[in-house]
């Protein structure tokens, strides 16, 4: 029995050390499993920080063509604005702009349009890269994904590229046709300068005629380019009917006008002002309740005398301005008799 109590001891003891062998290959093994981790660990971290720095130069190349197209807009409405109004003679040459304008502006919404697109684009990159912090996981499709948005990106700065181009082109061409419609106002301007001194001369002479006509009188003068009467010569006072020596001078006025304005040539577009003035004192009866509606009155029927001695109405206008727009100060009663009067204008429409 003693020696079976021995050989079971014995037994007993050759088994512990194996246990020991197997955990201590065991601890090695899970070492080797926590390096293999770490190792990995780092070089997803590395991959993860390359990708962030690439993303961040892509955004900030994103934001760089987001103030580029900024300023194309930005040009591009100022020039819109430049171009606003021109003379009806200036419309032949901007009917040739119009097509010019409806490409300038398919190319200004097509670069919106990618404007748009590039947002979108890194709208997505965004989320993936908040998807790639979050999870800490880089995987095929994510990759895929951000290769796509690559080729999408340059192939938008390739469109941006061409539309560029496009710009550049358009742009060259409207400021050659800027040259062109500046030239034509230069000579519509020339032209209406040649207008108004031909104008002038028949003015010059219309007063001339008319005062060997009427004669060199002090109550009917000329003050610089209008003729001026009197209103004591049309009018009695406190009226607007014109009395029989109004009506004669007026009658020589009209045939004076009907002809000398058979020498005006045909595109003179001219007209006749008539204006009527009083003085500072007011007047306040039935027919007219100021010097308002009395010099107004007086002019018009002076407009009306001249359409019945033939005169086109097209060619008559008829003002009244009351008593603010006196000749002279004061209230005397010779500054008084001056600033009442009946002027007349030759001018163009």
């Amino acid at each position: 029995m003693a020696g079976i109590g021995r050989r079971a001891s014995r037994r007993h003891l050759d088994i512990w050390p194996g246990w020991v062998d197997a955990l201590s290959s065991l601890v090695m093994v899970i070492v080797f499993l926590l390096m293999v981790f770490v190792l990995s660990q780092f070089a997803l971290t590395s991959l993860l920080h390359g990708k962030d720095e690439a993303l961040a130069q892509l955004n900030s190349r994103i934001a760089l063509l987001a103030d580029q197209l900024a300023m194309e807009q930005a040009d591009k409405a100022k020039l819109t604005a430049d171009m606003a109004a021109l003379t009806e003679q200036l419309q032949a040459s901007l009917a040739k702009n119009t097509q010019l304008q409806a490409d300038l502006d398919a190319a200004g919404k097509a670069k919106d349009d990618l404007a748009a697109q590039v947002q979108a684009l890194t709208d997505a990159a965004g989320v993936k890269q908040a998807e790639l912090d979050n999870e800490k996981n880089v995987s095929a499709q994510a990759k895929a994904q951000v290769d796509l948005l690559n080729q999408q990106l340059a192939a938008l700065r390739q469109q941006l590229a061409q539309l560029n181009a496009a710009l550049a082109a358009s742009e060259q061409k409207d400021k050659e046709q800027q040259v062109q419609i500046v030239d034509l106002g230069k000579r519509l301007n020339a032209a209406l300068a040649g207008k108004v001194a031909e104008l002038a001369r028949y003015r010059s002479e219309f007063f001339g005629k008319l005062r060997e006509v009427l004669g060199d009188r002090p109550d009917i003068r000329i003050v610089g380019d209008r003729f001026v009467f009197q209103s004591e010569v049309l009018f009695d006072s406190g009226s607007a009917e014109l009395g029989d020596r109004g009506r004669k001078q007026l009658a020589s006025l009209a045939k004076t006008l009907l002809d000398i304005s058979k020498k005006f040539p045909k595109d003179l577009n001219w007209i006749l002002r008539v204006d009527g003035h009083t003085d500072a004192v007011p007047i306040h009866t039935p027919a007219f309740a100021s010097n308002w509606e009395l010099s107004s009155a007086r002019a018009t029927a002076v407009v009306k005398f001249l359409i019945q001695q033939g005169v086109a109405p097209e060619r008559l206008a008829s003002t009244g301005f009351g008593e603010f727009q006196p000749l002279e100060p004061g209230d005397t009663p010779d500054v008084r008799a001056r600033n009442r009067r009946i002027e007349l204008k030759l001018d163009q429409r």
